[in-house]
């Protein structure tokens, strides 16, 4: 059974530049201690017979064609926009 020390716990922290009081270490310790017993447990499951599950439902490739539709003028479509320039929709500054 793997156990999470203290000093596995202070090893993270300091990787992800964390700053942790002890209780936070003791109690981060207990935490992490009881997510690995759960996946031992989870690993004890045999799950040889078991299919694997990609999706809910049954289906695959739901898809719409790539169908050429209505076509419109540059113009005809430009009246929609509120402003313009040179032909092109003209949007306000998302950059300086």
């Amino acid at each position: 059974m793997a156990k999470i020390t203290q000093s596995d716990v202070e090893h993270v922290a300091t990787l992800a530049r964390l700053e942790l009081t002890e209780a936070e270490k003791t109690k981060f310790t207990e935490q992490l201690g009881a997510v690995l017993e759960y996946f031992e447990k989870l690993d004890a499951v045999k799950t040889s017979e078991v299919r694997a599950i990609d999706q809910i439902n049954e289906m695959r490739n739901v898809t719409t064609g790539d169908v050429v539709g209505e076509k419109y003028e540059r113009e005809e479509l430009l009246k929609n926009a509120p402003e313009q320039e040179d032909g092109f929709i003209k949007v306000k500054k998302v950059f300086e």
